[in-house]
């Protein structure tokens, strides 16, 4: 009974992402909207937080700048897109552009400085996520500087295939503007996380991610087993930087604006930080429970909080210092202590960085020490001993 239910529960994340699909419907018709925009943004940071985890937990770089890569794909569709400029793409197009465009940059602005190490290479992509926002900022004439891009409303589809989606039943209204409201737009979102997830567990299945974790473990031994360092962190960078992009991509088609510069900031890159150390490095169902509890709770949580407290008696000082949105960095900051102290290795931790630990004591145990002092290691069930023993015979 009990191996059955671990087989149930070790499946978690895929029920816990299918149940994010049915959230919004949980709550009354009048506010089902309200909860679904909310619940979309956390999928989307949701999305960020893998982006950074292919570059933190796969291959061990410290990287500070994450939000900058989120920034290149969101202002790359709010220019395609807006009426200001002739372009005017779809988000068929605006979607591919935007994940090619970032993974190029990811590439290119960190490919000069990998020769770097440890704390110096973190700095370098904080000082990569500041230039983006200064660029953004002073770029008046194209970002709109420290102003926003809007209406960011594309069509789904170009408009040479209408006569083919209209022949399956879709109208131009819906290819227009409808496909954006709920659900349609909130399940695309769902569809993007699951299939990023996916993606991400084939990854760790095949050579490649074995060698990035082996590339995270130990660089020099990495490079004498005949892998390429440089080779393999551009490839996790590309990565990095096209999911980073996808979700830049969605954030803003979801609020229809590129928001402004500071949500493209050095906090964001933090937060996502944040999410990888609590959920657990290297582990991606952990990522979703750091997400969860830190986007959930600044994006969710906070404002309902914030919401009740306004509908109070008491004073506005009272109000406005116990609103929790004034206190998510310090709350922020406290459990990440407490994580650091009482559990550093995150709330689940990396099974592969686990299973490392236990061998050396698992063999150990395996052992023996006879009274003359001598050492005796209990026999092996591997195939490879018993083949050996056959030789021998």
């Amino acid at each position: 009974m009990k191996s059955i239910l671990k087989q149930i529960l070790q499946f978690w994340a895929v029920y816990y992402l299918i149940l994010l699909g049915a959230v919004p419907y949980f709550f009354p018709a009048d506010s089902r909207l309200e909860i679904a925009t909310k619940f979309n943004s956390l999928m989307i940071y949701s999305l960020l937080a893998l982006a950074l985890h292919v570059i933190v937990g796969y291959t061990g770089i410290l990287h500070l700048g994450i939000a900058g890569y989120f920034g290149i794909g969101a202002y790359m569709t709010g220019i395609l897109c807006t009426p200001i400029f002739p372009f005017e793409f779809c988000f068929l197009y605006l979607i591919v552009i935007a994940i090619v465009t970032a993974a190029i940059a990811a590439v290119v602005f960190t490919a000069p400085m990998l020769r770097l190490r440890g704390d110096y290479l973190a700095l370098v992509t904080l000082g990569f996520g500041q230039i983006i926002i200064f660029v953004i900022q002073n770029m008046e004439s194209i970002t709109a500087g420290t102003q926003s891009l809007s209406p960011v409303d594309p069509a789904l589809v170009p408009k040479w295939s209408y006569p083919l989606f209209k022949s399956l039943g879709f109208s131009e209204t819906w290819l227009n503007y409808d496909w954006k409201i709920f659900p349609n737009f909130y399940l695309l979102t769902l569809l993007m996380l699951m299939l990023v997830y996916w993606l991400l567990h084939n990854l760790e299945q095949s050579a490649l991610g074995r060698a990035l974790v082996a590339l995270r473990e130990d660089e020099l031994a990495a490079s004498c087993m005949g892998l390429s360092p440089v080779k393999l962190k551009l490839i996790a960078l590309a990565l990095a930087g096209a999911i980073s992009g996808l979700a830049g991509c969605l954030y803003v088609t979801s609020i229809s604006s590129t928001a402004g510069p500071k949500d493209y900031g050095f906090n964001r890159s933090i937060l996502m930080l944040c999410c990888l150390i609590l959920g657990g490095l290297g582990n991606r169902r952990g990522l979703l429970v750091g997400a969860f509890i830190l986007v959930g709770y600044d994006t969710i949580l906070a404002d309902i909080l914030n919401t009740q407290i306004q509908q109070t008696t008491w004073s506005t000082k009272v109000k406005n210092l116990l609103q929790p949105s004034n206190w998510k960095f310090a709350l922020f900051g406290g459990v990440l202590i407490l994580i650091m102290r009482y559990r550093p290795e995150g709330l689940f931790p990396a099974q592969r960085k686990s299973r490392a630990v236990k061998t050396p004591l698992e063999s150990a145990s395996q052992s023996t020490v006879s009274p003359q002092g001598s050492v005796s290691i209990a026999p092996s069930n591997s195939p490879l001993d018993s083949n050996s023993a056959k030789q021998e015979n």
